[in-house]
């Protein structure tokens, strides 16, 4: 199974943000840096079979940029497992509807998915694999839950990726 570990784009500033967290929306430059760089991913042949996001509006933003670059028709799953706080037991739950996709897109926020990707490959050291915002690794697994350490196959800055659409 490859688990496409995506941090949400570029949002708003916490310190000048008025009202919840939770409704810290993308900003403009955000949103056009995310649509450049899912193109470059769609053109080194990245294809997902479901994407899921936290609920919180920066990140399901993200999610739905990348479904419309992707051409995405199904609905994007909402998780809140991936909303700040992540553990992975519950997200494994929730990844466990899904028995057949092969390839899994995450968008949520570090340091928590950092600490994911970290924890798949068998390890368990916090904020030793930082994502920049809108950057995406990809860890393959054998199954879900995984039974044992995962393989880091790819981890690309959004920079790389919007070099990549060309």
């Amino acid at each position: 199974m490859q688990l496409y570990i995506m941090r949400h784009a570029i949002a708003a500033l916490r310190e000048k943000w008025i009202g919840p967290d939770e409704d810290r929306p993308l900003t403009r430059a955000g949103r056009a840096r995310m649509r450049l760089a899912s193109r470059g991913l769609r053109a080194i042949g990245v294809r997902f079979d479901i994407i899921i996001s936290s609920p919180l509006i920066r990140a399901l933003q993200t999610a739905e940029i990348v479904a419309r670059e992707f051409n995405y028709k199904s609905p994007i799953e909402i998780c809140p497992a991936l909303a700040p706080g992540l553990k992975p037991e519950l997200l494994f739950q929730f990844l466990a509807a899904f028995p057949d996709a092969s390839s899994l897109l995450m968008v949520g926020h570090e340091p928590d998915l950092g600490n994911l990707a970290l924890t798949l490959l068998g390890g368990a050291h916090p904020d030793r694999f930082p994502l920049r915002k809108g950057g995406v690794c990809r860890v393959d697994v054998d199954r879900m839950p995984p039974d044992g350490p995962g393989t880091l196959v790819w981890a690309v800055t959004p920079r790389i990726m919007r070099a990549l659409a060309g």
